[in-house]
């Protein structure tokens, strides 16, 4: 019996411990935000600018920044808990929601249909996306492109199946690119206008007329429920951010050069493609979202059908 005691007293005494040790990182977890951003867009500029740090700072929050290459490893990021907010493409979100991360939409970006495409070499003999069959194509899985290329493809009148696609993240991509080693990028900005402006890529089909390509930010879940006045400051701050860079695109892209290692004309040649003026979701881009999701699950590029309403953080939900 009294072994008993002992070994009940040291497994209330380790569930006990545990249960200190987790209230108290989520106790430092609230006074942080840890934000995931990419080589380009909103977010950065909110980080070269420091306002959201003196935003939060009253309300005892610090802020940490952690550079991704891409929308799904940030995703990622966001899944495993090592950031709290991030923004990516429109795929990404789809892709880990299907593997359950724990994910929430805060906002979105306007389209900007023209700041991604297909490009070939300037040489090449492919003409048209129906020359594509039977070809090589580099993109980053899971990424906003990914939904162009199957949306170009549809309305080429090809299938999915009838390309060869090789899945490298942007600088690898580029590399396969120049070296030959794949007939087509499928690539977004500024990586799309670098590749214009470096390489001489050509623009085999844009998004224009074929997709959206919005940008959405997201939150941890469990984050956002406890901290929506975090949530909501951030998202001032980038309207904020957003109005600057809607009306001062040269100093937006004399901001960005040192920050990206791109010149301000490749950076200005992006700028003039994005949607800058950050929006709660609506029921309009909530359908624009179900519509890819159930587009991807219809060619089992995901496992599971989903429900995009399902992890949409809405004004009112803040408590």
């Amino acid at each position: 019996m009294k072994n008993l005691h002992r070994i009940l007293s040291v497994f209330i005494a380790g569930v006990l411990s545990l249960a200190i040790i987790s209230a108290a990182q989520a106790a430092d977890n609230s006074n942080v935000l840890r934000i995931g951003y990419q080589k380009y867009g909103t977010l950065i500029l909110l980080k070269a600018h420091g306002t959201l740090e003196k935003r939060l700072a009253p309300l005892g929050i610090t802020v940490t920044w952690t550079e991704f290459p891409a929308g799904p490893q940030l995703l990622e990021g966001l899944n495993v808990g090592s950031i709290d907010f991030g923004t990516v493409g429109e795929t990404p979100p789809i892709f880990a929601q299907a593997a359950n991360a724990q994910i929430t939409y805060i906002g979105y970006e306007p389209p900007a249909p023209g700041g991604e495409a297909i490009v070939v070499q300037k040489d090449s003999p492919i003409k048209s996306v129906a020359d594509l069959k039977g070809k090589n194509v580099v993109l980053n899985k899971g990424s906003n492109v990914h939904y162009l290329l199957v949306r170009a493809l549809e309305q080429a009148g090809l299938k999915y199946s009838d390309i060869e696609t090789v899945f490298l993240p942007p600088a690898d991509a580029r590399a396969a690119f120049e070296r030959g080693s794949v007939d087509a990028w499928v690539i977004w900005d500024p990586f799309f206008a670098a590749a214009e402006t470096s390489i001489g890529a050509r623009v085999l089909k844009d998004g224009k007329g074929t997709v959206n390509n919005h940008q959405f930010y997201l939150a941890e879940k469990t984050y956002a429920s406890r901290r929506p006045d975090v949530i909501a400051a951030t998202f001032d701050e980038l309207k904020k951010v957003d109005e600057w860079a809607q009306t001062k695109p040269k100093e937006v892209a004399e901001a960005l050069a040192p920050l990206t290692g791109l010149n301000t004309a490749t950076l200005e040649r992006a700028l003039v493609r994005g949607g800058f003026g950050v929006s709660y979701l609506n029921d309009k881009v909530i359908a624009e979202q179900q519509k890819i999701a159930d587009t991807f699950y219809e060619l089992k590029l995901i496992p599971k059908q989903l429900n995009i309403r399902e992890v949409v953080w809405l004004p009112q939900q803040k408590k």
